[in-house]
């Protein structure tokens, strides 16, 4: 497992403030991401790329956190998925206003918004909000991880052929690639899945009800809010940063620590 922290370490003043003002301001986000919410049916938006969607709600959602925070920490960084890398600072948060948008696209529930805070290169707090579930998870470098307020933590699998093993896809890889890894998983004995949202799958595994993740390619703003929440409830996660994750879309493996290694070797990502 790689720790982003040292776990006897407090969380920061400065962050704890950032983190409690932010919960406002996520919940006034998914109040507007459900009032705009499609009704189920065809999907309702339009396509960036093969099953890469994007919908009106996208923009208004990360418009209204990206001015929100402007307002109330004017001296912070903000890089969102629809408009980039705006301003720096020494912290810098980093949202996907509708994670899992084909999903949203459509009229189904398992979306999110997710808001992650960095300070400088290192995530330190992170929101994921599932309005349509009721759920909202929420982690504190050195403060713990939670599921609507209570503590979470990584599954206790230790057996591959017990586990349930979400397989991400996206247009940047491969079918190849995609079918070789998920065959690896199943040689494993694992259940696979594959569900729509990449910052829902981790905090799945955060939580336990995954025992693992993996993404061939994903990027910062599906993520950032995750990483801290698989380090607090003690999940294996591989070095998404270290590997490029900062700047570009990289593999990302989360995993309970039971399982962790078989799942290394049958998604051929490091966890080291």
């Amino acid at each position: 497992m790689v720790p982003l922290h040292d776990p006897l370490s407090a969380p920061s003043p400065a962050v704890t403030d950032r983190l409690q003002a932010a919960r406002a301001v996520v919940d006034a986000a998914a109040a507007l991401a459900m009032r705009m919410r499609p009704p189920p049916g065809g999907p309702a938006g339009t396509q960036k790329s093969a099953q890469d969607w994007l919908t009106e709600t996208d923009g208004a959602v990360e418009s209204l956190i990206a001015d929100r925070i402007a307002a109330l920490f004017p001296e912070d960084g903000f890089q969102g998925e629809e408009t980039g890398r705006t301003r720096d600072g020494v912290f810098r948060w980093v949202v996907d206003p509708i994670d899992g948008t084909s999903n949203y696209a459509r009229g189904r529930s398992r979306w999110c918004i997710s808001l992650g805070l960095l300070q400088g290169d290192a995530p330190v707090a992170g929101i994921i909000v599932a309005p349509a579930l009721g759920e909202t998870f929420v982690g504190l470098r050195g403060g713990g991880a939670t599921l609507n307020g209570r503590a979470i933590a990584a599954s206790p699998i230790a057996d591959p052929a017990r586990a349930m093993v979400e397989v991400g896809w996206g247009p940047r890889v491969s079918a190849a690639d995609f079918t070789a890894t998920a065959g690896r998983v199943v040689a494993l004995g694992a259940m696979p899945r594959s569900s729509g949202s990449g910052a829902m799958a981790l905090a799945d595994v955060a939580c336990g009800r995954l025992d693992g993740y993996i993404e061939l390619s994903i990027q910062l703003w599906d993520v950032a809010a995750g990483l801290v929440l698989l380090a607090e409830a003690g999940a294996a996660v591989s070095p998404f940063l270290r590997q490029g994750g900062l700047d570009g879309d990289v593999p990302i493996l989360a995993a309970c620590p039971g399982i962790a290694t078989a799942l290394a070797e049958a998604s051929r990502i490091r966890l080291g």
